[in-house]
């Protein structure tokens, strides 16, 4: 089982980030890698065989995603007010920016946040993407026009409110 250490150990790090960025938090996205991690072990002379083993893996960590039972939304609460507007060397803004978009993809469908990770952040193209989620390329091309327009509408919504308060 030493091709199986290999290959776990190559593939932990990408799996994890990807799982963080499904899941929104690390801790969950470590179960999800451990859970997959184990189901390959079990099943390493198969996968192992296949074309593209770290494709494979790849589509198990999105299907347990999508798939596990716990429910995957970040839950984060604001506890302070933030400031109006943000100083030319305030890193906390770049944060805030960051947190704001964390907050904005746990709010996506499971399988809208899944296309949108896959596409922008693993950058597959749709037909990958589709093998992946195991739907047609234009499920995936719809899944993402949702995810955009729901993610672009709470922008507007947000720049509307600031500019009713101004």
């Amino acid at each position: 089982m030493a091709d199986y250490d290999d290959f776990a150990r190559a593939q932990l790090p990408r799996l994890l980030r990807y799982a963080t960025m499904l899941t929104g938090e690390r801790e969950q996205a470590a179960d999800l890698v451990q859970d997959v991690l184990v189901k390959v072990y079990r099943h390493w002379s198969r996968i192992s065989s296949a074309d593209h083993p770290d494709r494979y893996v790849l589509r198990m960590v999105t299907n347990g995603y999508l798939s596990w039972r716990h429910s995957w939304s970040a839950r984060v609460f604001a506890s302070d007010d933030l400031p109006d507007e943000a100083r030319a060397d305030d890193f906390a803004s770049d944060h805030a920016a960051r947190e704001d978009m964390w907050q904005r993809l746990a709010r996506l469908p499971k399988r809208q946040r899944a296309v949108v990770v896959l596409r922008y952040y693993e950058q597959l193209p749709d037909p990958e993407i589709a093998g992946l989620l195991g739907c047609a390329q234009a499920t995936v091309r719809a899944h993402a026009h949702k995810a955009l327009a729901a993610l672009r509408n709470g922008l507007a919504i947000e720049q509307m409110a600031e500019a009713r308060e101004t």
